[in-house]
Order: structure tokens, then sequence, then C-alpha cells
């Protein structure tokens, strides 16, 4: 594809909103995961922190591993962990379809804002699956394909079906949306127990 989005840091403004707890709390979101057993999420294009932080105070012995390709961002991340006392979160400087984690680190791969960014998203997809254990979950949340108040270009939002089957291609089952929040799409999958 090779055609992402990309989010310029002059935007940095818009990631400090606390508007954004209105239509993307990080609260709302964990229950996604409330029927697993949940030691260790990646948070793939984390940013500075605004789910990894939440996200770790729900895990207090286990880890949260706030992925970005940017290493300034990364440490705008680190401030904001210093600030937070967030200390079982760790910033992983990772390349768009390679994080430097272990197979089946995670019990849960969280992305939030980023699909529409990917270059190659099917690759990123694949790369996902490798960094769960055998039932653990991948959550994506990205901009619905609609006119929003707030959000990127219309013509850069990938389709909620489109997403769908690249998460089925990578190998993933149990495919679902849930219909969270007013301006962005969240869809799980699960990867196979076996």
């Amino acid at each position: 594809m090779g055609q992402g989005h990309k989010f310029h840091l002059s935007n940095l403004h818009k990631l400090k909103d606390p508007e954004r707890l209105k239509t993307q709390d990080p609260e709302q979101l964990w229950q996604l995961f409330a029927d697993l057993e949940v030691g260790t999420v990646v948070d793939i294009g984390a940013g500075l922190g605004f789910f990894a932080i939440p996200f770790s105070r729900h895990i207090p012995q286990g880890k949260v591993y706030a992925c970005d390709i940017s290493e300034e961002m990364l440490g705008f991340l680190r401030e904001a962990i210093s600030v937070e006392g967030a200390v079982n979160v760790e910033p992983v400087h990772m390349q768009e379809v390679a994080v430097p984690l272990p197979d089946g680190v995670g019990d849960v791969v969280f992305m939030a804002n980023l699909h529409h960014e990917l270059d190659h998203p099917e690759d990123s997809m694949r790369e996902s699956l490798r960094l769960l254990r055998p039932g653990g979950r991948i959550a994506i949340l990205d901009w619905k394909p609609e006119e929003t108040p707030k959000g990127p270009p219309l013509h850069v939002r990938i389709a909620q079906a489109t997403v769908r089957g690249q998460l089925e291609a990578a190998g993933f089952t149990a495919v679902r949306e849930h219909d969270l929040l007013p301006y962005h799409y969240v869809i799980t999958a699960d990867k196979p127990a076996q």
C-alpha cells in the first residue's frame, strides 16, 4: 500500500486535548478485555500514553509496552510516564511492521487512531498476531469513514470492512465490531488458542 496518512508532531496539542476523554475514554475501552486475564499489553502507536498509562493501572503487577516509531514522541512519553508515576509502562522504539518484542509476549495488542496511518496494514496485522499469546486479543480503534468534528481527512479513513478483512487474512478469528464511541469504530479479534 504505502499510502498511510502520517501524524505530524505539529499536531501534538491534539493528543493532549482533555476533550479526548469524552470521545475515547480509556476506562470504557478497557472493558473490551474484561473476559481475559491481562498481564501484558502492547500499545502500538502509543503516542503520549493516552491509553497506555490508564491501562497500566489495571495491571499493576503487569507491563504495558508503549511502542512508537517516533523517538521524539517516545521522549514525550517518557516525560508523561515520569509525571504519572507509571512504573510499569515501558517505551519501545519500533518500526512500522517490526516491534522488537518476543513472540507471544502480549495478552492484548492495542492500536488507536493508527490504522489509517499504516503503509503496510497487512504486515502490521501479521506482526500483531505474532506479538500475541494464543487466545490473546487485538483491539483497533480508528476514525469512522464519515464526517466527524475532528479527525483526519475523510479520504484517508479506512472502512471497517477493510480492517476486518485484513485481520481475518492475518489469521485472527472472532472478529467483532463494538459500537462504543461517537467518532470511532472499535474492532476486536482473537488469536486462535491453538
